[in-house]
């Protein structure tokens, strides 16, 4: 069985706003979503910005006052909003519909580590030079709670999704890294396409802007120190860069066969027609210095789309604000579209919103999906300085009126783990 896969509904939450329109309005207008981290308190870190979401209500958001939502971490909070968000967008009747053919699959990173109370725990168990055990679980027992605990894991916001809207069918999630929730779309897709489901609820959700999410990149060398003036500090493919944002945020899509949607009279607002996945078998941090991963993955998606390279007419770039990802990315997408690489635009709106790590492929190709609709590719912002080793068509610093009918979005994770998804225009039956 081999079903057309289209795009009924989508919706996202990030640095830029509470929703797709606000934050499209801003990606438009080249406007970022980064400052002064405030969820904690960050002086003695080497980094001190992140692009975190502002006016975040949960309660006022979801309306629901279930005992156990007081302890979701952000990533299932982030999750079920948009979710909710998404399935208004598709017009979907959760009553008429056979939920035992709907179902769902995220790619969410792990929930929010509870930092003050295992700091409490630590120095509460310490004994002269090291943690007592035996203490560390006694007042583990007093101080750590049970149900935020279990919140931490990152098939939460997955489950959640099925519990709250009854969607009894395949329930999955993925967590590979930076490419998480565009595995988790290009596997939905799959699940539709052999007949396993007629809806899925896909993409992804996370937060990990937090102590030890942040002193962890930072072990890395990944993030960027550029504190001064936070709103520059992403510069993708500038060869200033010094290393990428980090962001949170949600991004959901509702896909669905193509004969279910059109029997529904659905709103289609794209059609998801290639999705490449690979493996760098490589290094933990670094990616392929021949770029082998990104190239295979953009093969098989352009391969599975039938199309040529040359039907490309926008590429969303990863791009990072890494120096070793901006320019292995130029590289394989040189070696991947030949001349005509010189031609089609590239853009990363990480440069905008950071990045939202296994978020952020999901809220990318909704940008895919909008710069279709609406004839605007997004730009790159803060690039002033141009690197050598990236000299392709940025897109930079304002956005651009061009026809966009197919779309090329990428994702590589740290790992080795990538992804490459085309979207299409959907319009007059074709």
């Amino acid at each position: 069985m081999d079903r057309r896969v289209v795009v009924t509904g989508m919706e996202m939450i990030t640095p830029l706003g509470i929703g797709m329109d606000t934050t499209w309005e801003g990606l438009k207008a080249g406007k970022s979503g980064v400052g002064r981290i405030t969820s904690f308190d960050c002086a003695s870190f080497h980094t001190q910005i992140a692009g975190e979401i502002k006016n975040f209500d949960f309660d006022e958001l979801w309306h629901d006052k279930n005992h156990e939502f007081r302890y979701l971490g952000k990533h299932s909070q982030f999750a079920l909003v948009t979710a909710k968000m998404a399935l208004e967008n598709a017009g979907i009747d959760l009553e008429s519909i056979n939920r035992r053919r709907m179902g769902v699959y995220l790619g969410s990173g792990e929930g929010e580590f509870d930092f003050d109370g295992f700091v409490r725990d630590i120095m509460e168990s310490w004994d002269g030079d090291r943690v007592d055990i035996n203490k560390f679980l006694q007042v583990g027992m007093n101080v750590l709670n049970p149900i935020r605990e279990f919140e931490h894991d990152s098939n939460r916001p997955s489950v959640h999704i099925s519990n709250s809207f009854g969607v009894y069918g395949p329930n999955s999630n993925c967590l590979t890294a930076c490419a998480a929730s565009s595995q988790a779309i290009g596997e939905a897709w799959w699940t539709i396409k052999r007949g396993n489901a007629d809806i899925m609820v896909t993409g992804g959700s996370h937060s990990m802007i937090h102590p030890l999410g942040v002193v962890g990149f930072n072990l890395l060398t990944a993030l960027s120190t550029q504190n001064d003036i936070p709103q520059q500090a992403s510069k993708p493919f500038d060869i200033k860069r010094d290393g990428f944002v980090l962001g949170e945020g949600a991004g959901i899509l509702i896909l669905e066969d193509l004969e279910h949607a059109l029997k529904r009279g659905a709103k289609i607002l794209g059609e998801i027609i290639g999705y490449g996945t690979s493996a760098d078998a490589y290094r933990i941090t670094d990616a392929h210095p021949d770029g082998r991963g990104a190239i295979a993955a953009m093969n098989m998606a352009i391969e599975t789309a039938g199309i040529a390279v040359e039907d490309i007419n926008y590429i969303n770039a990863h791009g990072t604000s890494t120096n070793v990802n901006d320019t292995v990315e130029t590289s394989a997408i040189k070696q991947v579209f030949g001349d005509y690489a010189y031609k089609v635009p590239v853009s990363s709106i990480k440069s905008m919103l950071g990045h939202l790590i296994a978020a952020a492929g999901a809220v990318e190709l909704i940008t895919c999906m909008l710069a279709m609709r609406d004839s605007i590719i997004p730009p790159t912002i803060n690039y002033q300085d141009p690197d050598p080793q990236c000299d392709l068509d940025y897109v930079p610093n304002t956005s651009r009126n061009q026809k966009v009918d197919i779309a090329l979005s990428n994702s590589f994770g740290f790992g080795g783990q990538n992804v490459a998804l085309i979207v299409r225009k959907y319009e007059n039956g074709n």
